[in-house]
């Protein structure tokens, strides 16, 4: 087994909602839980989730490469994922791609050199009116990012990146 018994275990609780000839429904679930342990979802971690779900690898791996939120390639300890659909980019969703590109070094779909970040480019996370939009590891969405938020909000990621 290739997760902790924790995640085994937050696993099971999402079976659980589901009839007993259902565990396939929690399959995104399942995905979410590993690449919340594991940063990503390896070709064997998929396996995994497979055998645990009792399903075939090939049902795993066509939910985590549909959902954009699933990460197939390693990633850094935060992925950071901003919306540059057409409402954003017209309230500087690129600009601001371009301004975190510059500050971490990295394009989009790469890893910064120090393993702390990762910068992809997302789909339209319904809040186009606050845009720049920033969703951090999937989870904490960042509103209204200026580049003086984007210093801050890397500064902190990065302090607590190392400390961990």
């Amino acid at each position: 087994m290739l997760l902790s018994e924790q995640a085994y275990q937050k696993i099971d609780r999402e079976i659980a909602k589901y009839p007993g000839d259902q565990k396939r429904s929690a399959t995104l679930a399942a995905l979410t839980i590993a690449q919340d342990e594991k940063s990503w979802v390896s070709p064997e971690v998929i396996e995994d989730v497979a055998a645990y779900l009792g399903e075939p690898p090939i049902a795993v791996q066509e939910v985590a490469t549909f959902y954009n939120m699933i990460h197939t390639q390693p990633t850094g300890r935060y992925t950071l994922s901003i919306c540059t659909n057409l409402p954003c980019a017209l309230r500087d969703g690129v600009k601001t791609a371009d301004y975190l590109k510059q500050k971490l070094g990295v394009g989009f779909n790469e890893i910064s050199a120090d393993g702390l970040f990762s910068l992809i480019e997302g789909e339209c996370m319904g809040a186009c009116g606050d845009s720049p939009v920033l969703l951090v590891n999937n989870k904490h969405m960042c509103v209204r990012m200026s580049e003086d938020k984007i210093d801050a909000m890397l500064a902190e990621l990065k302090q607590h990146g190392e400390s961990a």
